[in-house]
């Protein structure tokens, strides 16, 4: 009777060992997320992380998915692309995470798919709109926001009706901002239509004297930002201090709330776009999760950056709930091409096995004098 107690109980045991799979446990699913948690860019990994924590959370306190709670392991790379790296080698050898999920930024993100391509580990939800997360086609990443080049193209047409024909671009100086560059000399171009002027600011620097120079002396009617919250504050400072300061455009991954709270009565004016649901706009019902649930995890300060990472939670979680009890990254990248005009809640997003970009959803909105956002 011990005898076939002992094989059954090694025959379990085994079964177990061979169904185990990578970050999953049968009682948790780790994932792995590399952002800036310190330095210049900071705010907008807090935000993402935050937003995540708190969809998580309420999922943890329901039981979980299939039982099992969710695990967000977070490293902080301080925007910079090696350090991203580093992280992300961890993440995989050392963590072995099933995937990875919300970094924050273009240069990070470019500096961690080699890893993610060889590990074929699923690469959730990045916060950016690069093209090089879109083209070429790579089965391990997932996009949930629109591309920099819908954002771009969107500004470009709402400038292109006010009759404004020069324009500037203000852009840091790597991955990122030659993103958003190209895509406002692409929609420039499609009205026949050449940039006025070009001013760069190195990334994590607030340096912007070089810009302002350069800029200025192109005289120009409007100028497009693609950087993030500090330095884009110093270049509006800066230009403003100047005198006779153009209009003031910038693309969403600047970090919108972020962005007002730096310029404080200068932001008056600024205009941004957006590829969230307004996080006051209560029309929509994932607005409400997200006031609801953010408040009920300590959060006092609604904004874009940890809507957007609400969402790319809520978003995860149904490709968790579809893959099923035998969870695998396989299963999990399987599952999530399923998810086909799905709605988080008046957010749509939809992926097919040869598309994995979620949402073109952009909107436009204006700082008012009050500091709130009009749209």
């Amino acid at each position: 009777m011990r005898l076939n107690k002992l094989l059954a109980l090694t025959s379990l045991l085994l079964a177990a060992t061979c169904h185990a799979e990578t970050g999953v446990t049968a009682t948790t699913i780790t994932l792995g997320q590399s952002a800036a948690f310190s330095g210049p860019a900071k705010e907008l990994g807090k935000g993402m992380h935050d937003g995540a924590q708190a969809y998580f959370d309420q999922v943890n306190a329901s039981g979980g998915v299939f039982g099992r709670k969710i695990i967000l392991k977070t490293l902080d790379d301080g925007y910079e692309p090696d350090r991203a790296a580093a992280n992300t080698k961890q993440f995989i050898d050392q963590d072995e995470v099933l995937a990875l999920f919300g970094y924050v930024g273009t240069p990070t993100s470019n500096a961690s798919i080699p890893a993610v391509s060889k590990a074929k580990v699923p690469f959730f939800a990045a916060f950016t709109g690069a093209q090089s997360l879109r083209e070429p086609f790579n089965r391990n990443i997932f996009n949930i926001r629109a591309s920099y080049f819908a954002e771009t193209e969107k500004i470009v047409q709402q400038i292109s009706t006010l009759s404004l024909k020069r324009i500037a671009v203000f852009y840091q100086n790597d991955a990122y901002g030659k993103a958003g560059l190209e895509g406002v000399t692409r929609a420039l171009k499609k009205r026949g239509i050449e940039v006025a002027g070009l001013g760069t600011v190195e990334r994590n620097s607030v340096n912007v004297s070089d810009a302002v120079a350069k800029i200025r002396q192109s005289k120009p009617q409007t100028v497009i930002m693609v950087s993030a919250y500090n330095s884009s504050a110093a270049f509006i400072k800066a230009m403003i201090a100047a005198g006779s300061p153009p209009s003031f455009w910038n693309i969403s991954f600047v970090g919108s709330q972020q962005l007002v709270t730096a310029l404080g009565k200068d932001a008056s004016g600024v205009q941004i776009a957006q590829v969230m649901p307004a996080p006051w706009d209560e029309t929509h019902a994932i607005v409400k999760e997200y006031r609801k649930y953010y408040l009920q995890d300590g959060k006092k300060q609604w904004d874009y950056v940890s809507m957007e990472g609400f969402i790319a939670a809520k978003v995860f979680v149904e490709g968790l709930r579809r893959a099923g009890s035998n969870l695998s990254r396989e299963s999990l990248i399987k599952a999530l091409e399923t998810v086909n005009h799905y709605d988080a809640g008046g957010y749509f997003i939809t992926f097919t096995p040869s598309n994995h970009n979620g949402s073109e959803f952009v909107d436009l909105t204006m700082v008012a004098k009050s500091g709130r956002f009009l749209h």
